[in-house]
């Protein structure tokens, strides 16, 4: 083996590197300021290429600022209690597609790297799989199929792309099919896999290989794309190091928002849940249903309500209900962040649809996998998981059944069930006339209150959430007789009722002078005082000490308007629940004991929940001056408007007008001095002077900011001016952060009812009328995606588009032709008409694509924002042949309308011709039609131009008409118009996913296609036949010159008319007679000269064998000669470049010198 030698490297260092220096008389006493290549450039063209490249770099490096809608990551910070920001709510899950044809490791690699990231295995991973890959960090794996409707969707939604490629076939066309999606939806990251390379045995041809698929792939990507080599597979999965490897990109990479899904909020659904009740499906197999979905939300926030969604391959739907769930898939905590590397416990993975920890997800069932050998009456010990799922099966009941016929223990030991008594029948205390009724309602009444405690509130609610006592004793119906509600005390349960509604005459908690009337209203006109229960007493303190702490609590605003179901008009009744969850409430909670928690109200603290209030610490609070001080803005408590330097308004000349807003007493009560009710202790003017400085100063910061805003100049870290690019995103970035700060003190639920569900929140999703088709061929091989719509994506009109057709694809695109459009969220099926823009005067309709070349679209669909990219199919099964992209492109105009003009030209004769007008027939139809073009220019064949003038009578459409000269009767009249078309409204929707198998899905064919497909004969019509076409030859006369006229003419110009000679000429007439020897010898001749032309084409023969070797070698010489002739053209060329460079270089120094003098 031969020894390889390493390359010699000169010493830059010790005693030789110094002997040399001496020898060049070299000094380095100087440092680093020796290396002039180190510091600075020799010569200024190299300097000024550095500074070029420099700038290049720079500007490539930036792009448009873009405000990113997904939160930032967290930060992993070093110091204790910072964390990671734990409190923010985290982004969502990085979205990872694997894309590839069939049989090239897709499942492999996913496999590898959710081993990878989680140490699990999964035997069919199906669907999203969500695994925490780090501190700050989620990736949601999903497996791309070879359907084309599922590469349309992943393209859409898909943050990076590991495309796979097979290294011993090469590409194939679904991975050109599939970049060229990605190119029309928005370009997201990109990294290249190639697989099967062990296949491969000799090294050089490997090694070719990667460099070709390497060059290729840069040419579709960009120069430089991340390309991986995966050698092999061991043991199921690919090598741990280059999956390391690989997962360490994916981790570490940055993703830059686009901007489709920087605008409209989009969910990769992981589950779907069947809601419809079993009972209606079972009544009606094709009922639509109601469903739920769940995904982590991304783009911009979701609308709480009524929110548009559209779902590629099942059409648009409305959302009925939002809810935020607890995160699936949730990040590490601080403590494990304070470690260094990441806890076992922290790799997550939340994976619905697989067989994650043996259970799988499938519709709206739940496959539970027992390894091993089971049989259901073994004697083998059974877990209780087991013994769960056991009896789960072995149930012969429904669940609503057992929960009917269910039974309570009060304890785990108990021997008997609680058992359920029949509610006392409880009577109402109904007065005779105009006394206060516990309870009663009136409709009219704006002011309605309830008063209550938590004592008396399950007591005193009716069946129908009105507040009146239930269970009213039907016995005692006597009119004359007061009825009282029943006790089990003889206090009675209402002792401490403070909440009742008076149906007579308001009373004034606060007077205390009662007339004899007032009180006996208020006692309920009872005759006999012994017989008024110990309740009724006091009434009024009741009430004044009800409204009181009342008054003294605040009411969650927030959560009675956004987190409530009730209504405004009773919110502002005072009720806390609506009337059907008070009846039910009322019929379950018959013991005390027990008591039904609804989550419709958690939020209601009106009247429900009451805190005692303690009233001498209440009023020790409102006693203290800063308190007051701190509240006293809030309220008008003082002067309004100008005031005088005592505080003091000023007034208006003239007497009789009191000062109702003096802050004196005037030495009066409050009824003769201040109209206005104070909260505490009346402000002084010192306090209004303090007041109205401070609002004074906090008004011109204000505008000192503002003003500082917009004439400031702006400076970076090191005192510079910003330049455009920093200042967007600074700008930017301050919005955002106003943004947060408007909703920081608010909760996490109170916020998405404001503002929307965020992205990154894990949502429930419920939604009805969805096809029953949906759930039944749901497959969880095939992603769902839910794509919010904006408000003006739900109007249809006409769409104008720039498009152009696909390089790769064979066929050009007709007009009027059916053709899939993947337009935004949808995938539909339109019949365009192309045009072109003629000169900006009109749209001029094609009939087919230009090659090679742009036009203009119009179809009829969904109305889409301006550059929005697309791409047209005209087929999406996976049988079609060829390139399946026939189109791509991007929106225009948006304006719903369109106008278009095709070419018309009609046509007509004439039928009478005077000088230089003629009456032309065949034209038009009717004096209508004529009228309509009255002005219009005409023109015949022969060039000369007209006018068209007005109708005639008869023949109809016939019309008289001018002409520069005068036309001839075979002259054929043509009049070019503009005929206004517009195109056919179709809008046929891609549902793939009603489908039980997704390419079977057929749209709009051609008449050809349908002809094809049915063995239907193509009918031939007798007038579209070709025929043979014969032509007679026109035969002209000849030109006869009158006898005066050629007279006169010269000799020259004479017509010749010369007569055919009659008479045979000699050699005509003269015949030629051999004789026998004669014709002997003519043979002979005949017979030499054949045999002398074959040996002359032999001899051909032979000598062009002979020139065709010798011009082969010949040709080899040559080309060796052109070869030398080109090297040394080009070194000729290149010398006398560098000298025309120096010279010209020269000149311009020698120039210089001169303007510089």
């Amino acid at each position: 083996m031969e020894q390889s030698h390493k390359v010699h490297h000169k010493p830059s260092a010790g005693t030789k590197h110094a002997k040399k220096d001496a020898a060049k008389g070299v000094d380095r006493s100087g440092g680093k300021g020796f290396n002039p290549k180190a510091f600075t450039n020799t010569s200024f063209r190299a300097a000024d290429r550095a500074a070029r490249r420099t700038a290049e770099k720079d500007q490539k490096r930036l792009h448009v600022p873009l405000v990113n809608r997904n939160p930032e990551e967290r930060k992993v910070t070093s110091a204790k209690g910072q964390g990671m920001d734990e409190g923010k709510l985290p982004p969502p899950p990085i979205i990872v597609g694997i894309v590839g044809p069939p049989g090239v490791g897709k499942s492999t690699l996913l496999r590898s790297l959710v081993r990878r990231f989680t140490k699990h295995n999964l035997n069919s991973p199906q669907g999203p799989i969500t695994v925490v890959s780090g501190k700050t960090r989620r990736i949601t794996f999903i497996e791309c199929g070879n359907d084309l409707n599922s590469m349309i969707d992943l393209g859409k939604v898909v943050d990076l792309v590991l495309l796979m490629i097979d290294g011993s076939f090469g590409f194939e066309m679904e991975t050109f099919e599939f970049l060229n999606i990605l190119q029309s939806h928005g370009f997201p990251k990109v990294i290249g896999l190639l697989t099967h390379l062990d296949l491969i045995k000799k090294a050089s041809t490997l090694k070719d290989t990667k460099k070709r698929l390497k060059h290729r792939f840069w040419t579709e990507i960009y120069q430089g794309a991340k390309l991986f080599s995966l050698s092999g597979v061991l043991n199921g999965r690919y090598p741990d190091t280059e999956i390391n490897l690989l997962s360490r990109f994916i981790s570490v990479m940055k993703f830059r928002p686009l901007v489709f899904r920087n605008q409209h909020p989009y969910l990769l659904i992981d589950r779907l849940q069947d809601m419809t009740s079993r009972q209606l499906i079972q009544e009606n197999k094709k009922l639509d249903r109601t469903i739920t979905l769940y995904g982590y939300l991304r783009g911009p926030n979701l609308p709480p309500r009524n929110a548009k969604i559209h779902i590629p391959g099942a059409g648009d739907l409305e959302v009925k209900s939002v809810e935020r769930l607890s995160d699936p898939c949730p990040l590490p905590t601080l403590e494990s962040e304070r470690r260094r590397k990441m806890g076992e416990k922290a790799k997550l993975i939340h994976a619905p649809m697989s067989d994650v920890g043996g259970v799988m997800y499938d519709k709206d069932a739940v496959y539970i996998n027992v390894p091993g050998s089971f049989s259901k009456g073994g004697d083998a010990p059974q877990g209780e998981g087991e013994k769960m799922v056991m009896d789960l099966q072995d149930a012969n009941k429904t669940f609503a059944d057992g929960i009917q016929n269910s039974e309570i223990r009060l304890f785990g030991h108990s021997t008997a069930p609680l058992e359920h008594t029949q509610q006392r029948v409880r009577r109402a205390a109904a007065p005779r006339s105009g006394g206060p009724m516990l309870g009663g309602t009136d409709d009219d009444d704006d002011d309605e209150e309830e008063y209550g405690s938590d004592e008396d509130e399950e007591d005193y609610e009716d069946v129908d959430g009105e507040g009146i006592v239930d269970g009213l004793n039907e016995e005692s119906d006597q009119e004359g007789d007061v009825r009282y509600a029943e006790s089990d005390s003889e206090n009675d349960d209402l002792e401490f009722a403070t909440g009742f509604q008076q149906e007579g005459k308001i009373v004034n908690i606060e007077d205390e002078d009662f007339d004899d009337e007032e009180n006996d209203d208020i006692e309920d006109g009872s005759d006999e005082d012994e017989d008024v229960p110990q309740w009724k007493k006091n009434l009024s303190d009741k009430a004044a000490t009800s409204f009181a702490e009342r008054m003294g609590r605040r009411r969650d605003l927030m959560s009675l308007i956004y987190g409530s179901e009730l209504s405004p008009a009773e919110i502002g009744a005072g009720k806390t629940r609506p009337s059907s969850a008070d009846a039910e409430s009322s019929r379950m909670a018959q013991d005390d004991l027990f008591q039904v928690s609804r989550e419709e109200n958690k939020g209601d603290e009106g009247d429900q929940l009451k805190v005692p209030v303690d009233l001498e610490a209440l009023k020790t609070r409102w006693d203290d001056e800063e308190m007051l001080d701190s509240i006293r803005e809030m309220f008008i408590s003082g002067p309004i408007g100008e005031v005088d330097a005592e505080g003091n308004p000023y007034e208006e000349d003239g007497e009789g007008f009191e000062d109702i807003e003096d802050g004196s007493d005037n030495g009066g009560d409050d009824e003769q001095g201040d109209g206005v009710p104070y909260v505490g202790v009346k402000p002084s003017a010192s306090d209004h002077e303090s007041a109205r400085a401070q609002a004074a100063a906090k008004k011109q910061a204000a505008l000192k900011a503002k003003f500082d805003e917009q004439y400031d100049d702006d400076s970076d870290e090191e005192g510079g001016k910003m330049d455009f690019y920093d200042q967007q995103k600074s700008e930017m970035a301050k919005q955002k952060q106003l943004n947060e700060d408007e909703f920081e003190g608010l909760d996490i639920d109170t916020r998405a009812q404001i503002e929307g569900y965020r992205s990154g929140m894990y949502v429930r999703l419920e939604i009805n009328d969805v096809p029953c088709e949906l759930v039944e061929h749901f497959n969880p091989k095939i992603p769902i995606i839910v794509g919010g719509l904006l408000a003006a994506e739900e109007r249809f009109g006409y769409i104008t588009v720039r498009i152009k057709r696909h390089r790769w694809f064979t066929r050009t695109l007709k007009t009027n032709n059916p053709i899939i459009f993947s337009l935004g969220w949808r995938r539909f099926q339109s019949l365009p008409i192309y045009h072109l823009d003629d000169h900006s005067i009109r749209n001029r309709f094609l009939k087919y694509t230009p090659e090679h070349m742009h036009c203009y679209a119009t179809f009829y669909g969904p109305v889409s924002q301006p550059n929005t990219g697309f791409c047209c199919f005209n087929s999406l099964s996976e049988g079609a042949s060829g390139f399946r992209i026939s189109a791509t492109g991007v929106v225009l105009d948006i304006d719903r309308s369109t106008k278009i003009v095709k070419k018309l030209k009609l046509t007509g004769v004439p039928y009478k011709i005077f000088k230089n007008t003629a009456f032309i027939k065949d034209m038009f139809n009717s004096a209508l039609e004529v009228a309509k073009f009255e002005g219009a220019n005409i023109k015949t064949v022969s060039g000369i131009r007209g006018q068209v003038k007005k109708a005639q009578g008869k023949p109809d459409g016939a019309f008289r008409a001018t002409f520069e000269d005068k036309i001839l009767m075979r002259d054929i009249v043509f009049l070019r118009a503009w005929y206004s078309i517009e195109p056919k409204k179709l809008y046929n929707p891609v549902c793939s996913l009603l489908l039980a198998d997704s390419e079977e899905w057929q749209g709009m064919r051609l008449t050809g296609q349908i002809r094809r497909d049915e063995g239907i004969k193509t009918p031939l019509d007798i007038n579209s036949a070709y025929k043979p076409i014969e032509r007679t030859t026109r035969r002209f006369n000849t030109l006869k010159v009158p006898k005066k006229l050629e007279a006169s003419l010269p000799y020259a110009s004479k017509t010749k008319n010369l007569a055919p000679q009659k008479k045979q000429t000699y050699l005509q007439s003269r015949a030629v007679i051999l004789s026998e020897e004669d014709k002997k010898a003519v043979s002979l001749l005949q017979q030499i000269q054949s045999l002398k032309k074959d040996k002359i084409s032999r001899r051909k023969e032979k000598q062009e064998e002979r020139r065709k070797e010798y011009r082969k070698k010949i040709g080899i010489v040559d080309e060796k000669k052109q070869d030398k002739l080109k090297e040394e053209r080009r070194e000729r060329f290149k010398k006398e470049g560098l000298k025309r460079k120096r010279d010209e270089a020269a000149a311009e120094g020698k120039y210089g010198k001169k303007r510089t003098r």
